[in-house]
């Protein structure tokens, strides 16, 4: 991807029956930005990132965000920080699809 470019996360969606897709939109040695993309009931579980911080923000949909022992509901329009080491994931709990723009830094 050439830039600068205006992007529209929404199109780099990409679904998976079987688990969560992910998508990179783009990554440098600073920093990555991807999406996750749900279908109703798919999860990614909990995880952690040594030596990252990862903003979630949610583009489209409904879900429950894991951060260590807390469920948070969110929904379009929402977003949520996991700092290092603070284990986090994802749980698409509506009837649609959700989309989540995901940023790390520094790039994994």
């Amino acid at each position: 991807m050439e830039h600068p470019q205006a992007i529209r996360p929404l199109e780099h969606a990409v679904f998976g029956m079987e688990k969560m897709g992910k998508s990179t939109i783009f990554q440098s040695e600073r920093m990555l930005v991807g999406l996750n993309a749900f279908e109703p009931g798919q999860a990614h579980h909990l995880h952690t990132h040594e030596g990252m911080d990862k903003v979630y923000h949610v583009l489209e949909g409904r879900g429950q965000f894991m951060l260590d022992d807390v469920e948070v509901e969110m929904e379009g329009g929402m977003m949520l920080v996991a700092p290092e080491g603070v284990a986090h994931g994802i749980r698409n709990t509506g009837d649609e699809r959700l989309v989540v723009l995901a940023i790390l830094a520094p790039s994994p």
